[in-house]
Protein backbone atom coordinates (compact mmCIF):
# COMPACT_ATOMS: atom_id res chain seq x y z
CA UNK A 1 0.00 0.00 0.00
CA UNK A 2 2.61 2.26 0.96
CA UNK A 3 4.75 1.93 -2.62
CA UNK A 4 1.31 2.91 -4.21
CA UNK A 5 0.36 5.35 -1.79
CA UNK A 6 3.62 7.50 -2.70
CA UNK A 7 2.91 6.88 -6.22
CA UNK A 8 -0.66 8.20 -6.18
CA UNK A 9 0.63 11.02 -3.77
CA UNK A 10 3.35 12.35 -6.14
CA UNK A 11 0.40 12.56 -9.17
CA UNK A 12 -2.25 14.25 -7.07
CA UNK A 13 0.21 16.69 -6.00
CA UNK A 14 1.46 17.91 -9.88
CA UNK A 15 -3.00 17.72 -11.05
CA UNK A 16 -3.69 19.84 -8.03
CA UNK A 17 -1.56 22.63 -9.56
CA UNK A 18 -2.39 22.08 -13.13
CA UNK A 19 -5.97 22.51 -11.78
CA UNK A 20 -5.37 25.45 -9.92
CA UNK A 21 -6.71 23.91 -6.08
CA UNK A 22 -3.17 25.11 -5.17
CA UNK A 23 -1.47 28.47 -6.66
CA UNK A 24 -1.38 32.48 -6.06
CA UNK A 25 -4.70 32.86 -5.24
CA UNK A 26 -5.21 29.44 -3.02
CA UNK A 27 -2.10 29.23 -1.62
CA UNK A 28 -2.80 26.54 0.73
CA UNK A 29 -4.99 23.21 0.66
CA UNK A 30 -5.47 19.52 1.63
CA UNK A 31 -5.59 16.57 -0.04
CA UNK A 32 -7.42 13.26 0.89
CA UNK A 33 -6.03 10.10 -1.00
CA UNK A 34 -9.53 8.13 -1.03
CA UNK A 35 -8.01 4.91 -2.35
CA UNK A 36 -6.21 4.81 0.97
CA UNK A 37 -8.81 5.63 3.52
CA UNK A 38 -10.92 2.95 1.94
CA UNK A 39 -7.29 0.50 2.34
CA UNK A 40 -7.02 1.44 6.09
CA UNK A 41 -10.76 0.65 7.07
CA UNK A 42 -10.34 -2.67 5.05
CA UNK A 43 -7.19 -3.36 7.19
CA UNK A 44 -9.06 -2.70 9.97
CA UNK A 45 -11.51 -5.35 9.97
CA UNK A 46 -9.28 -7.36 8.55
CA UNK A 47 -7.33 -7.22 11.80
CA UNK A 48 -10.00 -8.13 14.47
CA UNK A 49 -11.91 -10.18 12.17
CA UNK A 50 -13.02 -13.09 14.41
CA UNK A 51 -15.37 -15.89 13.69
CA UNK A 52 -18.54 -15.22 16.24
CA UNK A 53 -17.47 -11.79 17.37
CA UNK A 54 -19.42 -8.64 16.42
CA UNK A 55 -17.08 -5.68 15.89
CA UNK A 56 -18.12 -2.10 15.25
CA UNK A 57 -15.42 -0.02 14.21
CA UNK A 58 -16.44 3.81 15.19
CA UNK A 59 -14.20 6.51 13.48
CA UNK A 60 -13.41 9.42 16.22
CA UNK A 61 -14.89 11.95 14.09
CA UNK A 62 -12.89 14.79 16.16
CA UNK A 63 -10.02 13.28 13.74
CA UNK A 64 -11.84 14.49 10.53
CA UNK A 65 -15.09 16.33 11.24
CA UNK A 66 -15.91 16.31 7.73
CA UNK A 67 -19.13 14.93 6.36
CA UNK A 68 -17.93 13.60 2.93
CA UNK A 69 -15.57 11.28 4.71
CA UNK A 70 -17.76 9.84 7.19
CA UNK A 71 -19.88 9.29 4.35
CA UNK A 72 -17.16 7.42 2.08
CA UNK A 73 -16.32 5.65 5.68
CA UNK A 74 -19.87 4.60 6.26
CA UNK A 75 -19.87 3.13 2.49
CA UNK A 76 -16.90 1.10 4.18
CA UNK A 77 -18.86 -0.12 7.36
CA UNK A 78 -17.13 1.86 9.82
CA UNK A 79 -19.46 3.94 12.52
CA UNK A 80 -19.01 6.87 14.42
CA UNK A 81 -18.04 7.90 17.91
CA UNK A 82 -18.94 11.33 18.30
CA UNK A 83 -17.87 13.77 21.38
CA UNK A 84 -20.11 16.46 21.38
CA UNK A 85 -23.36 18.00 19.32
CA UNK A 86 -21.98 19.22 16.30
CA UNK A 87 -20.19 16.21 16.14
CA UNK A 88 -23.39 14.10 16.13
CA UNK A 89 -25.19 16.45 13.79
CA UNK A 90 -21.81 15.50 10.95
CA UNK A 91 -22.47 12.49 11.43
CA UNK A 92 -26.10 12.27 10.77
CA UNK A 93 -25.46 14.41 7.86
CA UNK A 94 -23.50 12.00 6.40
CA UNK A 95 -25.94 9.46 6.59
CA UNK A 96 -24.25 7.59 9.54
CA UNK A 97 -27.09 4.89 10.94
CA UNK A 98 -27.27 5.12 14.82
CA UNK A 99 -26.39 1.81 15.44
CA UNK A 100 -23.20 2.25 14.27
CA UNK A 101 -22.92 5.32 16.26
CA UNK A 102 -21.21 5.95 19.60
CA UNK A 103 -21.46 9.19 22.07
CA UNK A 104 -18.20 10.05 24.31
CA UNK A 105 -17.43 13.16 26.21
CA UNK A 106 -16.68 14.07 29.61
CA UNK A 107 -19.08 16.98 29.48
CA UNK A 108 -22.75 15.98 27.94
CA UNK A 109 -25.40 17.94 29.05
CA UNK A 110 -29.12 16.64 29.93
CA UNK A 111 -30.37 17.66 26.55
CA UNK A 112 -27.33 15.88 24.88
CA UNK A 113 -28.53 13.10 27.14
CA UNK A 114 -32.16 12.95 26.37
CA UNK A 115 -31.15 13.30 22.30
CA UNK A 116 -28.87 10.55 22.25
CA UNK A 117 -31.29 8.24 24.23
CA UNK A 118 -34.37 9.45 21.78
CA UNK A 119 -32.18 8.19 18.80
CA UNK A 120 -31.11 4.93 20.08
CA UNK A 121 -27.45 5.83 20.11
CA UNK A 122 -24.79 3.93 22.37
CA UNK A 123 -23.62 6.06 25.46
CA UNK A 124 -20.64 5.78 27.85
CA UNK A 125 -21.15 7.65 31.05
CA UNK A 126 -18.23 9.61 32.07
CA UNK A 127 -19.03 9.98 35.73
CA UNK A 128 -21.06 8.94 38.67
CA UNK A 129 -22.91 12.39 38.43
CA UNK A 130 -23.86 11.53 34.79
CA UNK A 131 -25.08 8.05 35.53
CA UNK A 132 -27.03 9.80 38.47
CA UNK A 133 -28.61 11.84 34.87
CA UNK A 134 -29.26 8.64 33.06
CA UNK A 135 -30.63 7.13 36.05
CA UNK A 136 -33.52 9.98 35.81
CA UNK A 137 -33.74 9.68 31.85
CA UNK A 138 -33.90 5.72 31.55
CA UNK A 139 -36.62 4.09 30.98
CA UNK A 140 -35.92 0.07 30.85
CA UNK A 141 -37.69 -1.06 27.61
CA UNK A 142 -37.94 2.31 26.48
CA UNK A 143 -34.25 2.77 25.27
CA UNK A 144 -32.76 1.47 22.37
CA UNK A 145 -29.64 2.68 23.16
CA UNK A 146 -27.11 0.41 25.11
CA UNK A 147 -25.88 2.02 27.77
CA UNK A 148 -22.35 1.29 30.51
CA UNK A 149 -19.52 3.17 31.83
CA UNK A 150 -15.75 4.53 30.72
CA UNK A 151 -13.60 3.35 33.01
CA UNK A 152 -10.01 4.82 33.60
CA UNK A 153 -8.09 1.72 34.19
CA UNK A 154 -4.77 4.26 35.89
CA UNK A 155 -2.06 2.05 34.15
CA UNK A 156 -0.45 5.01 33.47
CA UNK A 157 1.19 7.57 30.64
CA UNK A 158 3.03 7.72 27.07
CA UNK A 159 5.56 9.64 26.22
CA UNK A 160 2.79 12.97 25.48
CA UNK A 161 1.29 13.40 28.77
CA UNK A 162 -1.65 15.84 26.68
CA UNK A 163 -3.08 12.38 24.57
CA UNK A 164 -2.20 10.33 27.92
CA UNK A 165 -5.80 9.13 29.30
CA UNK A 166 -5.02 6.13 31.78
CA UNK A 167 -3.48 8.36 34.20
CA UNK A 168 -3.62 8.40 37.77
CA UNK A 169 -5.45 12.00 37.50
CA UNK A 170 -6.88 11.96 33.87
CA UNK A 171 -10.22 13.90 33.36
CA UNK A 172 -11.48 10.82 32.19
CA UNK A 173 -13.96 7.99 33.36
CA UNK A 174 -14.49 6.34 36.83
CA UNK A 175 -11.00 5.95 37.95
CA UNK A 176 -10.46 1.98 38.95
CA UNK A 177 -7.59 2.17 41.14
CA UNK A 178 -8.81 4.99 43.81
CA UNK A 179 -9.71 3.38 46.81
CA UNK A 180 -13.06 1.69 47.10
CA UNK A 181 -14.10 3.37 43.40
CA UNK A 182 -13.86 -0.83 41.97
CA UNK A 183 -16.14 -1.58 43.75
CA UNK A 184 -18.74 1.08 43.78
CA UNK A 185 -18.46 0.79 39.65
CA UNK A 186 -19.05 -3.16 40.36
CA UNK A 187 -22.55 -2.04 42.55
CA UNK A 188 -23.51 0.71 39.81
CA UNK A 189 -23.49 -2.02 37.45
CA UNK A 190 -25.68 -4.64 39.65
CA UNK A 191 -28.41 -2.13 40.47
CA UNK A 192 -28.82 -1.19 36.94
CA UNK A 193 -29.75 -4.19 34.89
CA UNK A 194 -29.77 -1.57 32.24
CA UNK A 195 -25.81 -1.06 31.58
CA UNK A 196 -24.93 -3.72 29.31
CA UNK A 197 -21.67 -2.28 27.85
CA UNK A 198 -18.21 -1.17 29.47
CA UNK A 199 -15.68 1.74 28.25
CA UNK A 200 -11.85 2.30 28.41
CA UNK A 201 -9.42 4.13 25.88
CA UNK A 202 -5.87 4.77 27.26
CA UNK A 203 -4.58 7.77 25.29
CA UNK A 204 -3.23 7.86 21.57
CA UNK A 205 -0.19 8.91 20.12
CA UNK A 206 2.85 8.32 22.26
CA UNK A 207 0.93 5.66 23.87
CA UNK A 208 2.66 1.89 23.27
CA UNK A 209 0.90 -1.02 22.49
CA UNK A 210 1.84 -2.52 26.05
CA UNK A 211 0.10 0.25 27.78
CA UNK A 212 -2.87 0.07 25.74
CA UNK A 213 -3.28 -3.46 26.10
CA UNK A 214 -3.19 -3.24 30.08
CA UNK A 215 -5.79 -0.85 29.95
CA UNK A 216 -7.66 -3.41 27.48
CA UNK A 217 -7.02 -6.20 30.16
CA UNK A 218 -8.26 -4.16 33.33
CA UNK A 219 -11.62 -3.55 31.40
CA UNK A 220 -11.79 -6.74 30.41
CA UNK A 221 -11.02 -8.16 33.82
CA UNK A 222 -13.86 -6.15 35.16
CA UNK A 223 -16.50 -7.38 32.62
CA UNK A 224 -15.85 -10.83 34.05
CA UNK A 225 -15.58 -9.35 37.74
CA UNK A 226 -19.10 -7.25 37.03
CA UNK A 227 -21.04 -10.69 35.15
CA UNK A 228 -20.07 -13.46 37.85
CA UNK A 229 -21.46 -10.90 40.33
CA UNK A 230 -24.52 -10.43 38.23
CA UNK A 231 -24.47 -14.61 37.41
CA UNK A 232 -25.27 -13.33 34.11
CA UNK A 233 -23.57 -12.04 30.77
CA UNK A 234 -24.99 -8.53 32.01
CA UNK A 235 -21.73 -6.41 30.33
CA UNK A 236 -22.37 -7.77 26.62
CA UNK A 237 -19.85 -5.22 24.93
CA UNK A 238 -16.49 -4.10 25.83
CA UNK A 239 -15.81 -0.42 23.75
CA UNK A 240 -11.82 -0.92 23.62
CA UNK A 241 -11.63 2.82 22.37
CA UNK A 242 -8.78 3.93 19.89
CA UNK A 243 -5.22 5.40 19.85
CA UNK A 244 -3.42 3.13 17.88
CA UNK A 245 -0.35 6.00 17.26
CA UNK A 246 1.35 6.91 13.85
CA UNK A 247 4.24 6.59 12.32
CA UNK A 248 5.09 10.46 11.46
CA UNK A 249 8.65 9.54 10.17
CA UNK A 250 8.13 7.63 7.14
CA UNK A 251 5.57 6.32 5.10
CA UNK A 252 5.49 3.16 6.37
CA UNK A 253 2.45 1.99 8.34
CA UNK A 254 3.71 1.15 12.37
CA UNK A 255 2.42 -0.17 14.34
CA UNK A 256 -0.13 -1.60 12.14
CA UNK A 257 -4.15 -3.15 13.50
CA UNK A 258 -2.72 -6.28 12.85
CA UNK A 259 0.41 -5.57 15.08
CA UNK A 260 -2.31 -4.13 18.14
CA UNK A 261 -4.59 -6.81 17.09
CA UNK A 262 -2.62 -9.94 17.93
CA UNK A 263 -1.17 -8.23 20.59
CA UNK A 264 -4.97 -7.89 22.46
CA UNK A 265 -5.78 -11.91 20.88
CA UNK A 266 -2.45 -13.08 22.92
CA UNK A 267 -2.72 -10.96 26.06
CA UNK A 268 -6.51 -10.85 26.59
CA UNK A 269 -8.03 -13.70 24.48
CA UNK A 270 -11.70 -13.91 26.48
CA UNK A 271 -12.18 -11.07 23.95
CA UNK A 272 -12.31 -12.97 21.00
CA UNK A 273 -13.89 -15.65 22.56
CA UNK A 274 -17.40 -14.43 21.49
CA UNK A 275 -19.29 -13.72 24.63
CA UNK A 276 -18.48 -9.68 24.19
CA UNK A 277 -19.57 -7.61 20.98
CA UNK A 278 -16.34 -5.58 20.56
CA UNK A 279 -16.10 -1.91 19.35
CA UNK A 280 -12.90 0.39 18.44
CA UNK A 281 -12.84 4.47 17.97
CA UNK A 282 -9.43 4.60 16.01
CA UNK A 283 -8.85 7.72 14.53
CA UNK A 284 -5.13 9.41 13.55
CA UNK A 285 -4.69 5.74 12.36
CA UNK A 286 -6.88 5.43 9.55
CA UNK A 287 -6.66 9.13 8.23
CA UNK A 288 -2.87 10.50 8.83
CA UNK A 289 -1.75 8.50 5.86
CA UNK A 290 -4.04 9.35 3.33
CA UNK A 291 -3.68 13.11 4.00
CA UNK A 292 -1.60 16.04 3.38
CA UNK A 293 -1.50 19.79 3.00
CA UNK A 294 0.09 21.29 0.41
CA UNK A 295 1.28 25.33 0.84
CA UNK A 296 2.72 28.17 -1.90
CA UNK A 297 6.31 29.63 -0.36
CA UNK A 298 5.76 33.63 -0.69
CA UNK A 299 8.59 34.60 0.14
CA UNK A 300 12.43 33.09 0.65
CA UNK A 301 14.26 34.96 3.02
CA UNK A 302 17.59 34.82 5.19
CA UNK A 303 18.13 35.63 8.81
CA UNK A 304 21.30 35.16 10.99
CA UNK A 305 22.58 33.07 8.22
CA UNK A 306 19.35 30.78 8.53
CA UNK A 307 16.99 30.28 5.43
CA UNK A 308 13.50 30.62 6.15
CA UNK A 309 10.32 29.96 3.85
CA UNK A 310 7.71 31.71 4.19
CA UNK A 311 4.58 29.49 3.58
CA UNK A 312 0.54 29.73 4.46
CA UNK A 313 0.48 26.45 6.31
CA UNK A 314 1.52 27.57 10.07
CA UNK A 315 -0.63 27.23 13.20
CA UNK A 316 -3.93 27.75 12.06
CA UNK A 317 -3.68 24.24 10.09
CA UNK A 318 -0.82 22.69 12.30
CA UNK A 319 -1.53 23.85 15.63
CA UNK A 320 0.03 20.66 17.51
CA UNK A 321 3.01 20.74 15.47
CA UNK A 322 3.34 24.46 15.75
CA UNK A 323 2.83 24.68 19.89
CA UNK A 324 4.48 21.23 20.52
CA UNK A 325 7.07 20.24 17.52
CA UNK A 326 9.12 18.07 19.66
CA UNK A 327 5.77 15.37 20.26
CA UNK A 328 4.51 16.29 16.63
CA UNK A 329 6.94 16.46 14.28
CA UNK A 330 5.83 16.53 10.80
CA UNK A 331 7.73 15.34 7.13
CA UNK A 332 7.88 18.24 4.90
CA UNK A 333 8.73 17.85 1.16
CA UNK A 334 10.17 20.29 -1.26
CA UNK A 335 8.62 20.80 -4.30
CA UNK A 336 8.52 23.28 -7.45
CA UNK A 337 6.04 25.30 -8.45
CA UNK A 338 4.22 22.47 -10.34
CA UNK A 339 3.99 20.02 -7.68
CA UNK A 340 6.99 18.43 -8.57
CA UNK A 341 10.16 17.25 -6.40
CA UNK A 342 12.98 19.59 -5.90
CA UNK A 343 16.75 18.71 -6.66
CA UNK A 344 19.75 19.96 -5.25
CA UNK A 345 21.69 20.33 -2.38
CA UNK A 346 20.38 19.64 1.01
CA UNK A 347 19.95 23.42 2.65
CA UNK A 348 19.42 24.20 6.88
CA UNK A 349 16.44 25.98 6.75
CA UNK A 350 13.01 26.74 8.42
CA UNK A 351 9.18 26.46 7.43
CA UNK A 352 7.91 29.36 8.28
CA UNK A 353 3.68 29.71 8.47
CA UNK A 354 1.58 33.05 7.94
CA UNK A 355 0.94 34.19 11.50
CA UNK A 356 2.14 37.15 13.37
CA UNK A 357 4.05 35.27 15.74
CA UNK A 358 7.52 34.25 15.90
CA UNK A 359 7.10 30.62 16.99
CA UNK A 360 4.61 30.19 13.85
CA UNK A 361 7.49 27.35 12.19
CA UNK A 362 6.47 24.15 11.26
CA UNK A 363 9.84 22.52 10.44
CA UNK A 364 12.98 24.16 12.23
CA UNK A 365 16.98 23.98 10.92
CA UNK A 366 15.52 21.01 8.42
CA UNK A 367 17.68 20.31 5.31
CA UNK A 368 15.84 20.16 2.60
CA UNK A 369 16.58 21.68 -1.05
CA UNK A 370 17.10 25.27 -0.76
CA UNK A 371 12.88 26.53 -0.56
CA UNK A 372 12.54 29.64 -3.17
CA UNK A 373 9.45 32.01 -3.83
CA UNK A 374 6.54 30.26 -5.98
CA UNK A 375 7.49 26.85 -4.83
CA UNK A 376 5.11 24.62 -2.80
CA UNK A 377 6.14 22.04 0.58
CA UNK A 378 3.81 19.60 1.20
CA UNK A 379 3.53 18.68 4.83
CA UNK A 380 2.96 14.72 4.82
CA UNK A 381 0.35 12.69 6.95
CA UNK A 382 -2.09 15.30 7.55
CA UNK A 383 -5.35 13.82 6.71
CA UNK A 384 -5.92 13.30 10.62
CA UNK A 385 -7.03 16.85 12.81
CA UNK A 386 -4.69 19.16 10.81
CA UNK A 387 -7.87 19.66 8.23
CA UNK A 388 -10.45 19.25 11.04
CA UNK A 389 -8.49 21.30 13.65
CA UNK A 390 -8.31 25.15 12.55
CA UNK A 391 -7.01 27.40 14.33
CA UNK A 392 -8.48 30.83 13.82
CA UNK A 393 -5.40 32.87 14.26
CA UNK A 394 -5.24 36.40 12.30
CA UNK A 395 -8.65 35.40 10.73
CA UNK A 396 -7.60 33.24 8.28
CA UNK A 397 -9.93 31.47 6.57
CA UNK A 398 -10.32 27.41 6.54
CA UNK A 399 -8.38 25.87 3.29
CA UNK A 400 -10.16 23.91 0.71
CA UNK A 401 -9.31 19.89 1.10
CA UNK A 402 -10.19 17.95 -1.54
CA UNK A 403 -10.00 13.97 -2.37
CA UNK A 404 -8.77 12.46 -5.22
CA UNK A 405 -8.45 9.30 -6.89
CA UNK A 406 -6.08 7.63 -9.91
CA UNK A 407 -7.16 6.32 -12.44
CA UNK A 408 -5.38 3.11 -14.07
CA UNK A 409 -4.36 5.51 -17.22
CA UNK A 410 -2.81 7.78 -14.04
CA UNK A 411 -5.35 10.75 -14.55
CA UNK A 412 -6.16 12.16 -11.49
CA UNK A 413 -9.92 12.78 -10.33
CA UNK A 414 -11.12 15.28 -7.55
CA UNK A 415 -13.66 15.49 -5.65
CA UNK A 416 -14.11 18.62 -3.46
CA UNK A 417 -14.36 17.41 0.35
CA UNK A 418 -14.41 20.94 2.17
CA UNK A 419 -14.11 24.24 -0.21
CA UNK A 420 -12.21 26.97 0.84
CA UNK A 421 -13.89 29.40 3.26
CA UNK A 422 -14.92 32.71 1.47
CA UNK A 423 -14.11 35.90 3.44
CA UNK A 424 -17.89 36.77 3.33
CA UNK A 425 -18.01 33.64 5.36
CA UNK A 426 -15.31 34.19 7.70
CA UNK A 427 -16.99 37.64 8.47
CA UNK A 428 -20.54 36.53 9.45
CA UNK A 429 -18.77 33.55 11.48
CA UNK A 430 -16.95 36.82 13.18
CA UNK A 431 -20.89 38.47 14.28
CA UNK A 432 -20.70 40.58 10.73
CA UNK A 433 -22.95 40.36 7.86
CA UNK A 434 -21.75 38.66 4.37
CA UNK A 435 -20.20 41.54 2.26
CA UNK A 436 -19.43 43.90 4.84
CA UNK A 437 -16.30 44.26 4.34
CA UNK A 438 -14.87 46.73 1.74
Amino acid sequence: MNADLVGRRGQAMRAAVERGLIGPEEPVAGLLDLEAIRDAAAELRKAFETPGVEVLHSFAVKAASLVPVLRLLAAEGVGAEVASPGELAIARAAGMPVERIVLDSPAKTPGELRAALALGIAVNADNPQELARLDRLVQPGETASSVGLRVNPQVGAGAIGSTSTATATSKFGFALRDPGAEDAVVRAYLNRPWLNRLHTHTGSQGVPLHLMTDGVRAAYELAERINAAAGRQQITVIDIGGGLPVNFTSDEVRPSFRDYADMLRAAVPGLFDGRYGLVTEFGRALLAKPGLILARVEYAKSAGGRAIAITHAGAQVATRTVFAPDAWPLRVLALDGKGRAKDGPAVVQDVAGPCCFAGDLVARGRELPLLEEGDLVALLDTGAYYFSTHFAYNSLPRPGVYGFEVGEDGAVRFETVRRPQTLDELVAESGGQAGAQA
